[in-house]
């Protein structure tokens, strides 16, 4: 992965016509702007702030200084009436997504202090220093009929909830596309055979996203494993003690096969860079490589849970849809339907792993499996709930060659669930448990999907927007 931070612009316009006819507009503007560039800072971002820009001459300008800092996203602060002239040569030449910033500084004119002023012409500038509204539809005409995305924001610049709300999105949104374009996706083995709906189209995926798709060999990984010194695995082994609450019945031999293949799993993904990974393999009884596959789940939900999420049956598509929940710092455990509990209208789900240990509900459980179901082999696996509360399911499907991003609000339930060695939780969702089988389905997503704690459908909304794919919120 790249380390590079998001880089976000930030500009604001103003006419500078009205500079030496009302005295003091300029500096406020500025000190507007100022403030704003405050809001958006992060220690992990980088805000290149080209000020207040006031004269075609100067939006030329920036134009090439947004573009040789090589922003990600652009927020552009209105703060008084200025020429769509000063607006269009900044964001065509830095062509990324812009956001309009149509902010005033209070929420109403004191219209009996300002009628009190007396002085026309420094009502006028107070009444300037409070148009921010007023060119937008200028703005928003010039950038239909240019092809230019624009996303809007209006309210306060200060003490106004929604604006700051709006504005933590639109970057947590900004962060997560940048990862996705930074991403490494390593795709090991091959699809679990007939599983039609998990085939996908790996070029769309990396034009969608920007995702680099590495294709990687279990030999690499078995390699690893072979040369690992007896303290890499113990130490594999004692994390594997600390992170999880381990079944008395699982065979100590079993516990450092999975921590030695924890290990390798681990090295594997450093040396190649990787920020997640597809994986599918069968092999042939008795050979190293099944030997590596039928110990992958406990060192797969350990990486899940260390920012590198791990899919299951080559589903790539997940995968994808993991690492955004991750980005976004909510999770991301591979899931899908189990059953329907009817007389609770709630959905049973999970997978026989991995699973995202940091969102579970308690500490995760390692237990002995004498058969992994439709699969090879046998060993140990991960039992874990999603935490109860607030959750969001999130899949990516491709269909009619594109990429659409389906989520889902609900709620993470306590209830009974199925103690078979596998993910599973309990789900609520306000339309209803029939109701809501249904309307997923008939969007055609592949069977699975990637849950994460909270409530962040506005935050994938933005995402989709600022990527220019279809988001579809079932509830």
């Amino acid at each position: 992965m790249m380390d590079r931070k998001l880089k976000v612009g930030l500009f604001g316009i103003g006419l500078a016509t009205y500079w030496p006819q009302f005295a003091g507009l300029e500096e406020r503007l500025s000190a507007y702007v100022g403030q704003m560039a405050g809001k958006l800072a992060r220690p992990d971002i980088e805000v290149v702030n080209l000020g207040l820009i006031d004269t075609p001459e100067k939006a030329f300008e920036a134009g090439h200084r947004f573009r040789e800092a090589d922003v990600d996203i652009i927020f552009l602060h209105v703060t008084t009436y200025a020429l769509s002239s000063t607006v269009l040569p900044v964001v065509r030449r830095a062509r990324v997504p812009v956001i309009i910033l149509n902010l005033q500084p209070e929420a109403a004119i004191d219209y009996r202090r300002f009628n009190a002023i007396g002085d026309r012409t420094r009502m006028t500038g107070e009444w300037l220093a409070h148009c921010g509204a007023c060119p937008v539809p200028e703005i928003a005409n010039v950038f239909r009929r240019s092809g230019v995305a624009f996303h809007q924001i209006t309210g306060m610049l200060q003490g106004d909830a929604h604006v700051e709300r709006e504005i933590a999105d639109w970057i947590d949104a900004a962060r997560v596309a940048h990862v996705m374009a930074h991403n490494r996706l390593g795709v090991m083995g091959h699809y679990y055979n007939g599983m039609l709906d998990i085939y996908s189209d790996l070029t769309a995926q990396a034009a969608a996203f920007g995702t680099h798709i590495e294709i990687v060999e279990i030999d690499d990984l078995a390699r690893l494993r072979r040369e690992l010194a007896d303290d890499e695995i113990a130490a594999s082994l004692a994390t594997i003690r600390a992170e999880f609450d381990i079944d008395a019945d699982c065979d100590p031999a079993e516990l450092r096969r999975a921590a030695t293949t924890a290990a390798a799993l681990r090295k594997f993904v450093d040396s190649r860079k990787l920020g997640s990974l597809a994986y599918y393999y069968e092999s042939t009884p008795g050979h190293e490589f099944e030997d590596v596959i039928t110990s992958v789940i406990v060192g797969s939900s350990l990486l899940t849970a260390q920012g590198v999420p791990v899919a299951g049956e080559y589903e790539v598509k997940n995968a994808q849809a993991m690492k955004i929940m991750d980005a976004f710092g909510v999770g991301g455990s591979f899931t899908e339907y189990y059953a329907m509990d009817f007389a609770e209208d709630v959905v049973l789900m999970g997978h026989d792993g991995p699973g995202h240990i940091r969102v579970a509900e308690g500490k995760t459980k390692i237990r002995p499996l004498k058969v992994y179901h439709g699969k090879v082999g046998s060993g140990v696996s991960v039992e874990m709930s999603v935490r109860h509360g607030p959750v969001t399911l999130l899949s990516v499907i491709e269909r009619e060659g594109r990429i659409v991003l389906l989520c889902a609000e609900g709620q993470s339930v306590a209830g009974p669930i199925l103690e078979i060695g596998n993910t599973n939780s309990r789900y609520r969702f306000d339309i209803g448990a029939r109701r809501f089988v249904e309307a997923w389905n008939a969007e055609g997503p592949a069977h699975h999907s990637a849950v994460g704690v909270g409530h962040i459908a506005t935050k994938i909304e933005k995402l989709g927007k600022l990527l220019d794919i279809e988001v579809v919120q079932i509830c």
